[in-house]
C-alpha cells in the first residue's frame, strides 16, 4: 500500500488539469500514439492480458467482452455508459470534470482496438458542469488531431458525440442505455442478441464504462503486468472508491483493489461521524446489499464481497450508516428508489418493488407484522435475473438490500414493528353495514346472485338478478 501510485487520479490537484495543454505536459496521448502504430488486434490482446474488469458494476473482464465482437463486422459503435446513476457513486463525475482528456485517450485506445470509427458518451443529464468541460475537452482533442480523420497519420477515424440522458436508473443497464440512446424508451432489450452482435442502430457494439476506459491508457504505457502488481488475485489494478454517509469526510479515493471496508472508513474518510459506531455498510451502491458491523474487514474487490452474501463490488461506492440510523429507515429510502426507477416491463420487478415498498411504508406508519419480513424475504428471492424471473438485474439490485437487511438485521427489524404499533381504529357501523351488504342510509339492499352467472349476452353485460325478482 505504500508503494502505490495513483495513476487515475494524478492530475486531479493540477491546476486546469481538464485542458489538453496540461494533460499533454504530463505525458498525455503518448500511450494513443504507441497504440495506434500497433496492430488492433495486439492493443485488445494487451488489454485481454490485464485481466481488467469493468468498472462499472459487474465486473466482467473488458478484454473478453471486445473479443465477442463478430470477425467479420462491417462497423462498430463504441457506447460510454456516462450515466452513473447508482446512489453515492460519483467517481466517474470527478473523472470527467477534472481530466477528461484521459477519458477520451481511453475512448480513442479502446476504440482503435475494437475497431469503432463512432463513439457515444451517454452523459447523466444533471452533470451539466461534466457535460460542458466534455465538449471542450472534445473539440480541443479534434483541433490537436487525437480526433477526426486519420488520427496521427494512421488513417484511422474517430468521432466522438455526446448524448445526454434524461435521468433514468434503467438506462445504466446497457440495453437500456442503448434504446434510449436509439430515442426510445431505455427498457432493457432481451437477450440474445448481446450488444456485441446487434447493439447501437442494429450494429456491433461495445458498451464500457468510464473508470473502465480511463484505466487503459495506463495500460498501454506500462503493460499488462504492471496493472496485475496493483490489486488481489481476480481483482487486478486501481480501483476509485467513493466515501459518503456518516463518515466525517466524503472522499472519492484512489486505492488497490482489495482494501478493506474499515480501513476505507478510518483511514481516508476520517471515521464515523459524531463519534458514533458504524452499524453497517453499503459496499459498492445500494444495490449492492449490506455489510454488518461485523463485517467490515472484509476486502473491497470482485470476488470477496461474495462471501458476507453481497451481490458485488458494484460501482465501489462505500456508503457508512451510524448505530443511531434505523435499518428500517434505510430499506425504506432503498426500496422507494427501486420502486421509482423500475422501468415496468418485466411483471416481477414491476410489482416487486412497488410491494416492497408499500410494505415498509406500512410498517413505518406502525402497521407492520412480523409475517411481514417472511413475504418480502420469499418476494426478494424470486424476482431478478438469477432466478430468471425478468430481463435485466435492476430486479437482483432491488431484491438483495432486502435480502441482507432481513437476514443480518431481523431482530432489529422485528423490534421496530413490535414497538412502533399505530394505535387501532374502531370499526363504524357505517362499515359494517357495508361490509355485510346490509342497506345503507335508505338504499335498498344489494342485488344477490341467484346462481351462477349466465352467459354474457351482447353488450358485455353479465346477466345478474336479484332473488326477488320475477322472471319475465
Amino acid at each position: 500500500m505504500a508503494t502505490f501510485e495513483p495513476v487515475l487520479s494524478r492530475n486531479w490537484n493540477v491546476p486546469d488539469s481538464h485542458t489538453l495543454k496540461v494533460y499533454e505536459s504530463r505525458g498525455g496521448y503518448q500511450a494513443a500514439r504507441k497504440a495506434l502504430a500497433m496492430d488492433p488486434e495486439a492493443v485488445l490482446n494487451i488489454v485481454k492480458d490485464s485481466e481488467l474488469r469493468g468498472r462499472g458494476g459487474a465486473g466482467f473482464p473488458c478484454g473478453l467482452k471486445w473479443s465477442f465482437l463478430p470477425k467479420d463486422r462491417k462497423a462498430t459503435l463504441m457506447c460510454v455508459n456516462a450515466d452513473e446513476s447508482e446512489p453515492a457513486t460519483f467517481n466517474n463525475r470527478i473523472l470527467m470534470e477534472k481530466d477528461p482528456h484521459q477519458f477520451l485517450e481511453g475512448i480513442l485506445i479502446s476504440c482503435f482496438a475494437t475497431k469503432a470509427a463512432t463513439a457515444y458518451i451517454y452523459l447523466r443529464f444533471e452533470y451539466i458542469r461534466a457535460f460542458g468541460i466534455l465538449e471542450a475537452a472534445i473539440a480541443e482533442a479534434r483541433a490537436a488531431g487525437h480526433l477526426g480523420k486519420d488520427i496521427y497519420g494512421t488513417g484511422f477515424n474517430l468521432d466522438v458525440w455526446v448524448h445526454r440522458g434524461a435521468g433514468a436508473y434503467i438506462c445504466g443497464e446497457e440495453t437500456g442505455l442503448i434504446e434510449s440512446l436509439e430515442g426510445k424508451r431505455g427498457w432493457p432489450r432481451i437477450k440474445p442478441p448481446f450488444p456485441a452482435i446487434e447493439g447501437a442502430f442494429r450494429k456491433p457494439t461495445v458498451v464500457n464504462n468510464v473508470e473502465t476506459l480511463c484505466c487503459v491508457p495506463h495500460i498501454l504505457e506500462r503493460g499488462a503486468t504492471w496493472f496485475k502488481s496493483i490489486g488481489v488475485p481476480k481483482s487486478y489494478g486501481p480501483k476509485l472508491y467513493c466515501v459518503s454517509g456518516h463518515v466525517n469526510k466524503q472522499v472519492c479515493v484512489e486505492l488497490p483493489l482489495g482494501v478493506t471496508c474499515r480501513a476505507l472508513i478510518d483511514e481516508h474518510a476520517g471515521g464515523v461521524w459524531k463519534g458514533r459506531t458504524a452499524k453497517a455498510a453499503v459496499p459498492g451502491g445500494i444495490s449492492m446489499g449490506l455489510l454488518s458491523a461485523s463485517e467490515l474487514d472484509t476486502p473491497l474487490d470482485f470476488e470477496s464481497l461474495r462471501k458476507p452474501g453481497c451481490l458485488g463490488l458494484g460501482t465501489a461506492a462505500v456508503t457508512v450508516i451510524d448505530d443511531k440510523t434505523s435499518i428500517v429507515d434505510y430499506l425504506y429510502n432503498t426500496c422507494r428508489f427501486f420502486a421509482h426507477e423500475s422501468c415496468g416491463q418485466c411483471t416481477p420487478c414491476r410489482e416487486g418493488t412497488g410491494w416492497f415498498y408499500k410494505m415498509l411504508k406500512r410498517i413505518k406508519a406502525g402497521g407492520g407484522r412480523i409475517e411481514d419480513l417472511d413475504i418480502m424475504l420469499q418476494m426478494a428471492n424470486n424476482m431478478g435475473i438469477i432466478p430468471g424471473t425478468t430481463i435485466c438485474g435492476l430486479a437482483d439490485g432491488a431484491a438483495w438490500p432486502v435480502k441482507n437487511a432481513i437476514t443480518k438485521f431481523r431482530g432489529e427489524l422485528e423490534d421496530y414493528i413490535r414497538h412502533h404499533q399505530a394505535a387501532t381504529t374502531k370499526v363504524t357501523p357505517l362499515q359494517e353495514r357495508i361490509a355485510h351488504g346490509l342497506p345503507v342510509a335508505g338504499n335498498p339492499p344489494l342485488p344477490q346472485m341467484d346462481g351462477p352467472p349466465g352467459p354474457v349476452p351482447e353488450g358485455g353485460a353479465v346477466a345478474w338478478r336479484s332473488p326477488s325478482a320475477k322472471p319475465a
